[in-house]
């Protein structure tokens, strides 16, 4: 290791490295709180003027993510230029054609480069396809005639970071690391093992890229394997969750994954797509993220039949019908709605003429189709109007006695009345 990477691994084991996180969001926010609670001086770039505002006067956004350590935070990219460590925690979304859209990256590398000064180490965190931050990261940053590994430092280190787990944290998830070179390595090996207890090295950062995908992709794909087994126990006439209950039992060979109305978040609906864009591109189709995806985005919809199917029964048109949806968020004891599969149903009941509403103590209001909806008051009144009681997330705080108790018909598409015995009930 030569003296300019010796020096700043030296900074880091002191803590005194400033660091610059690029992207405050639901990763980079906690991510940079992170740092500063174990010492390190942390500033945040942003372009949203309101966040970097809120932050400023020590309020958060993002739940779970309380601002007890100072950052100063800015939409003056000048700050790269005091920063020893810049961590790149930029969303990669998919396009409308559901390809990968790097623009935010590619500006934010643009933004890097224009700043680069020796002995800076770069870390991005984005999830993104094998080969991002070597074919796309890098050549702009050695435009200037920098060297990767000798006069700078580049890495990947993808984000675990997983929304209202109490179990696990920044701190006790292992965190996988890959540099450009070996010097880019151990730097970045370094600076993790400040804030996590075990940091896992691979052999490049395309390896590492690949990690994050593999982990969204087995979920996406067991996901969407137990959300077929569903309507297939639907068309049979078995009850899913008693199945997947007793298959459970089994203590070696099998791993439970549980159905529901579709998936949300800002990793499983999205990331497989970057592996199978890039596979793509060399004349692969990845035919079990295609065929995952196409199961998972149907599940709304499977939800809303089933919803219209019942109403039937009952001599009832889904036109006109009162529905309460509980929860809105895409999982459960969080307030995150991006990617919700509650907003695809909300949707298309309201286009089926339904009169919808929903409850959600974590999410106070939200959009749907141009119009603002609230949150309905959870109550004996609220749940007895409602011809339909829809369960899409199982929030802890739910009770599931009281709402099958209040309501007239009780749709659970998360087996949140698991042990309740009641004609009301229609399970996934």
């Amino acid at each position: 290791m030569d003296s300019r990477a010796a020096a700043l691994r030296e900074r880091i084991a002191r803590k005194e490295a400033r660091i610059c996180v690029l992207g405050l969001g639901y990763v980079g926010l906690p991510l940079a709180l992170r740092f500063a609670a174990v010492g390190f001086p942390v500033s945040g770039l942003d372009v949203d003027e309101g966040k970097v505002e809120k932050i400023n006067r020590g309020v958060s956004y993002i739940e779970g993510a309380p601002l007890s350590q100072p950052i100063r935070a800015s939409t003056d990219a000048s700050l790269l230029e005091e920063a020893e460590v810049a961590v790149v925690c930029v969303p990669t979304p998919l396009s409308k054609t559901r390809d990968p859209d790097l623009s935010l990256l590619l500006e934010t590398a643009r933004t890097i480069a224009q700043h680069l000064h020796p002995a800076q180490l770069v870390v991005l965190e984005s999830t993104t396809y094998p080969g991002t931050t070597r074919e796309l990261l890098l050549p702009p940053l050695e435009e200037k005639g920098l060297r990767v590994g000798r006069d700078f430092f580049l890495a990947y280190s993808p984000e675990r970071i997983d929304p209202g787990n109490k179990k696990f944290d920044l701190m006790n998830t292992p965190k996988v690391v890959a540099g450009i070179t070996p010097a880019c390595l151990e730097l970045a090996r370094a600076l993790y093992a400040q804030i996590v207890e075990r940091v896992v090295a691979v052999s490049s950062t395309d390896a590492a890229e690949m990690v994050k995908l593999l982990e969204n992709v087995f979920r996406s794909v067991n996901i969407a394997l137990v959300n077929e087994f569903a309507i297939m126990c639907h068309r049979l006439g078995l009850d899913v969750w008693e199945v997947v209950d007793a298959a459970s039992t089994k203590p070696f060979g099998f791993l439970p994954f549980f159905p529901g109305p579709g998936l949300g978040g800002h990793c499983i609906p999205v990331d497989p797509h970057y592996l199978s864009w890039k596979l793509r591109a060399l004349a692969y189709k990845a035919r079990f993220i295609e065929l995952a995806d196409e199961i998972n985005r149907e599940m709304p919809r499977f939800v809303v039949e089933k919803v219209i199917e019942v109403l039937n029964q009952r001599r009832k048109s889904v036109k006109g019908s009162s529905i309460l949806v509980l929860g809105a968020s895409y999982k459960k004891d969080s307030g995150d709605v991006r990617e919700s599969p509650a907003l695809d149903i909300l949707k298309l009941l309201a286009d089926r003429g339904a009169e919808v509403s929903y409850h959600d103590p974590y999410v106070s209001r939200l959009s749907l189709g141009g119009r603002v909806l609230t949150s309905t008051p959870l109550s004996r009144e609220s749940l007895s109007s409602s011809d339909v009681v829809m369960v899409v997330t199982d929030h802890s705080g739910f009770d599931p006695q009281f709402i099958v108790d209040h309501a007239p018909l009780v749709i659970d598409a998360r087996n949140l009345t698991r042990g309740i015995d009641s004609r009301k009930i229609v399970r996934l």
